[in-house]
């Protein structure tokens, strides 16, 4: 139940702007982890907060869910997958009901008067995936679309509603490692090089010797990119 009842349920943590809220930016965590949790790394990362002077920094946690890959153990996943890889089905269903819950949290954020094209929405890993289908399959409205070591299925359901799309996409921005033994770096290429072939404005970002985790280097690439999607 609480899985599909909305953002109300759904635990986040927040950095406010240190002046004036003109902007939004939705930070999703990966397979395991939770909003607190992504924070926390990102201010190791970085020896400081992601902090903006006029966006806000919303990392929600993903509610708890039997999860297939943990032989249905119980994690703080967007969605349910067979397995890490990309080339098995999509567990549509899961992705779809997590859509709805998110699509909430960006009405909250518009409800107190920051309008979509002022809504950044990017994860790390599975958070990235989840931001992808968030963005090109609901909201292509938003001002951009980040996604750090991430991938999509090789028949996503992003690439089916991008076929059909012809609207401006928002940008993407996406960050690998070349290191990644998780999440392969070439899952990451391809994903890339689909949604440009599909009309998406992006840049693929490659890491040496990164693996799957954050770099210093990687966030304040992305720190810079979010300013030019979000200007004060």
């Amino acid at each position: 139940m609480a899985a599909t009842s909305g953002s109300a349920r759904l635990h986040r943590c927040m950095v406010s702007p240190a002046g004036s809220h003109s902007a939004s930016l939705i930070f999703l965590h990966g397979s395991g982890d939770s909003g607190q949790g992504l924070r926390t790394w990102i201010k190791q990362v970085l020896n400081q907060d992601l902090a903006f002077q006029h966006i806000k920094v919303i990392y929600p946690t993903a509610p708890p869910r039997p999860y297939t890959p943990l032989k249905g153990g119980i994690s703080n996943v967007w969605f349910d997958r067979l397995k890490i890889s990309n080339d098995c089905p999509e567990h549509l269903e899961s992705i779809d009901v997590m859509c709805q819950v998110l699509t909430d949290l960006i009405d909250d954020e518009v409800k107190t008067g920051i309008k979509k094209n002022r809504i950044l929405v990017g994860g790390f890993s599975m958070g990235g995936c989840m931001a992808m289908h968030l963005a090109y399959r609901n909201h292509q409205d938003v001002a951009g679309v980040f996604a750090l070591s991430s991938f999509l299925n090789k028949a996503s359901a992003v690439y089916q509603a991008l076929q059909k799309s012809d609207g401006v996409l928002p940008e993407l921005f996406q960050c690998h490692g070349t290191a990644d033994e998780l999440v392969l770096h070439s899952w990451g290429e391809e994903t890339n090089s689909m949604l440009k072939s599909l009309g998406v404005s992006t840049k693929f970002h490659s890491f040496p010797g990164v693996y799957h985790e954050l770099s210093k280097v990687e966030l304040e690439k992305l720190k810079s990119w979010i300013l030019t999607k979000l200007p004060d």
